[in-house]
């Protein structure tokens, strides 16, 4: 009878425990990390609820949808016991995220307690592919190698793993480089953008929140878990470092904590260690890479640490080879051919390969977390202790927004952004909203409100300016054009500000809501509108009576370089309600623009580019305009109508078209991500990297209704000019930097910054900034509204 039972027992036993874990191998067939082997994000969602199901160690959670609809997933891992209670500690995060709800004496048993919250990130940039597939093989050993290390993280941590911050982007590299292997053009990136509107932008959305995924992110983890450690995995440029842990260049946000700062700093050197003692060479730490814009650091204004490594980037998923003398020579912070203290064992050369990413990124991963673990304890009482000396901010007392504000949809948004952070938003008596800095996202509120003043920052002294890694400003209140003060005295409030209901023109119904929102979005600032039952047209009010608003018909040209410019534009019709076509190179040599458009809009892109194309890609998207498309965008605006170029685009109209413009600014375009082998300066004549500059509005052009006199404009290495056609914007003669960094005001002081060409019955209109920059410039949303319409 015996043995007839344990046989059963056995079985039953068997059945109630979870399948054997899948190799990723047995799952995707073939190593990860493969020569020529990329990931679909069906096949990455699919083996993450596998994992799920074969063990108690992890639960996979879809968010949501991304901007195309794909599932976007984060996998939760950790103890069985620490999953079984997870509520508990996402309690417990947010009394101690708060000490106003916590005394200290009520923390220490917290302290005790809790887990280290890390929240891992990948390939945000999907091009920078190697993340994704270091999630699916990380995530694998975690549950199944037995290990000291393994231990001590599925004890003391608790891992939120996303395996991509932009699957869409993951299957649109994949697909491309399925359809390149064996082809010249293998390994190179899309000539589409990677994410639907904003490619590399994506990781610049961080205090704005305009994307899907970024919105996610924050709403379903940061806001929910409040992360001790948020650690961003990225790649850069394969000629310098082969990989880059902070700590980070100067400089750094004066509103972060120097807790969080001197913490960055040990967990990026141990993970250096980490690096080294399994010998990796080529590990690069203080370079490049500075702490400045909170576009890219959202956690470290909440509390936590904001972790990054940079690895050295193969050909997508090919292996490159690289000869000493293919070394860059210079990088910001280090030289990448030299020993120094920073960079200790130079990486001169050799085949790099996906599998090498990996391998790196896997040590830094394991170093993080175990680090994570061990030191717990006092990562959980820095967190309270940040907490505790943000709600003891003094300076200012607080930020007070005036009810009356000639843009109360762009004070809403302002305002409903601010809340999406968490920072906290009273009522005043008067209806105004009131921000105190005695609450624990203070410092955050403070860098998004206050005008920024970037440091005078040279390569040597007397030298040229060194580059900061991204922008300089990010003055929401100058962006949207929404009148806030700084108080150094109390004010009083009551309750929380809330929103009034939208308000619609005394003659459009409120039911109306599939008509075309723009006009209700753009034009808030004293305007009524009504609208055409019979023809959908639309009607608003200006200074002078009711201007007739019909809807345009937008041409919206898209160049085969991807372009994060066009992107923008496409997301700022999209939610404005504007209708548009995409149109190509072949759509605009062909002529005949004038009988399907009324405006055709450039983007920001450099008139070589415009011209002649990208030409390292299949044949079928190489060439750019040329003359014959050049003169049939002449042709447009002589036969009436409007073109509209943003930025850099301009100096095609000039060079092309025959603007009568003389561009003053040294020219050179954006600075984009790439590494060691990105220039280290900018222009010692003029440099203005993504800076807020005061200008001055004819209040009498067209392009100028519901826009002060007075604004702030975004500048980012933008053109301005000397001419004397019709000005629009001008730069003042004196004091035109507003918020960020300026060198070189007297090469643009009064010069024009948007001009009106008249081109036969038509229109050329240049700006000489991004008006839809990054979903932010509400202020400068209307003039290109405006240059839209007659």
């Amino acid at each position: 009878m015996k043995t007839r039972v344990l046989p059963l027992l056995a079985c039953l036993l068997a059945a109630s425990l979870p399948a054997a874990v899948p190799t990723p191998e047995s799952y995707f067939g073939h190593p990860i990390g493969a020569d020529r082997t990329v990931l679909d994000w069906e096949k990455v969602v699919g083996y993450f609820q596998l994992l799920a199901k074969s063990s108690d160690r992890i639960r996979v959670e879809e968010l949501g949808k991304t901007a195309e609809g794909r599932p976007f997933i984060a996998a939760t891992i950790a103890e069985r016991e620490t999953l079984r209670r997870l509520d508990r500690y996402i309690a417990l995060q947010g009394r101690l995220a708060d000490p106003r709800k916590t005394t200290p004496e009520e923390a220490e048993p917290l302290f005790a307690e809790g887990k280290t919250v890390v929240l891992l990130t990948c390939s945000i940039h999907a091009t920078e592919i190697a993340s994704t597939h270091t999630a699916v093989e990380y995530a694998y050993r975690l549950l199944t190698e037995d290990t000291p290390h393994n231990r001590a993280i599925l004890h003391d941590d608790i891992l939120i793993l996303v395996p991509s911050l932009n699957p869409d982007g993951v299957d649109i590299v994949t697909q491309w480089y399925r359809r390149t292997l064996d082809t010249p053009y293998e390994g190179s990136n899309p000539p589409w953008l990677y994410h639907k509107y904003v490619g590399h932008d994506n990781n610049r959305d961080w205090y704005i929140f305009s994307q899907p995924e970024t919105r996610l992110t924050i709403s379903k983890l940061h806001n929910v878990w409040h992360p001790e450690i948020v650690y961003d995995v990225h790649q850069m440029g394969a000629n310098a470092a082969r990989l880059f842990v902070p700590p980070w260049l100067d400089p750094t946000e004066p509103n972060i904590d120097p807790i969080l700062m001197q913490e960055m700093n040990m967990m990026g050197t141990a993970m250096a260690a980490a690096e080294t003692a399994a010998g990796k060479t080529g590990v690069a730490i203080h370079g490049v890479y500075d702490f400045w814009t909170p576009s890219r650091h959202y956690q470290a204004f909440h509390a936590g640490l904001r972790l990054l490594t940079e690895s050295a980037s193969a050909k997508i998923a090919s292996p490159i080879t690289l000869t000493a003398d293919q070394i860059s020579a210079t990088a910001l912070g280090y030289n990448p051919r030299e020993r120094s203290w920073n960079y200790l064992e130079p990486w001169m050369g050799g085949t790099w390969r996906l599998r090498d990413i990996i391998d790196y990124q896997l040590i830094a991963w394991d170093a993080c977390l175990y680090n994570a673990a061990i030191h717990r304890d006092e990562l959980l009482r820095n967190f309270y202790k940040v907490g505790q000396r943000q709600i003891a901010r003094t300076e200012p007392w607080g930020f007070v927004i005036s009810s009356h504000q000639r843009d109360p949809g762009a004070t809403r948004k302002m305002l409903e952004t601010l809340r999406f952070g968490q920072v906290e938003i009273g009522r005043g008596a008067d209806g105004s909203a009131v921000i105190p800095m005695h609450q624990p996202y203070s410092g955050w509120a403070k860098a998004l409100l206050e005008r920024q003043k970037y440091p005078e920052d040279r390569l040597y002294p007397g030298g040229p300016p060194k580059r900061p890694y991204d922008v300089t400003a990010n003055t929401l209140p100058l962006l949207m054009g929404v009148d806030s003060q700084a108080v150094e005295q109390a004010v009083p409030f009551s309750g929380v500000w809330e929103p009034a209901p939208p308000v619609e023109g005394p003659l459009l119904p409120a039911a109306d809501t599939d008509s075309w929102v723009a006009v209700n979005k753009a034009w808030t600032a004293g305007h009524s509108v009504w609208r055409d039952p019979a023809t959908g047209d639309f009607s608003l009010t200006a200074r002078d009576g009711w201007k007739e608003v019909r809807r345009p018909r937008v041409a919206l040209y898209q160049s085969w370089t991807a372009n994060m410019d066009e992107g923008w534009t496409r997301w700022l019709l999209e939610q404005f309600g504007f209708a548009y076509t995409t149109v190509h190179n072949k759509d605009i040599q062909a002529g005949g623009l004038r009988e399907k458009f009324d405006v055709v809009v450039v983007p920001d892109q450099s008139a070589g580019s415009l011209e002649n194309g990208a030409h390292n890609l299949p044949e079928e998207y190489t060439g750019g305009l040329g003359p014959t498309g050049a003169d049939a965008l002449k042709a447009f605006a002589q036969a009436g109508g409007t073109l509209v170029f943003l930025n850099n685009a301009s100096d095609y109209a000039i060079a092309h078209l025959g603007i009568q413009a003389k561009t003053v600014t040294p020219r050179g375009g954006r600075d984009f991500e790439g590494g060691g082998d990105r220039p280290t300066s900018g222009s010692s004549e003029f440099y203005s990297p993504g800076s807020l500059l005061n200008a001055t509005i004819d209040t009498h052009s067209r392009l100028a209704y519901g826009v002060p006199s007075q604004i702030a404009i975004w500048s980012e290495q933008s053109p301005a000019w000397d001419t004397q056609l019709p000005v629009v914007a001008r730069y003042p003669d004196s004091g035109v930097l507003a918020s960020g960094w300026l060198v070189g005001e007297k090469v643009i002081a009064g010069k024009a910054a948007l001009i009106d060409a008249p081109i036969g019955s038509g229109h050329a209109i240049l700006f000489g900034m991004r008006p839809q920059y990054r979903a932010q410039s509400y202020l400068t949303f209307k003039l290109f509204f405006n240059a839209l319409v007659e």
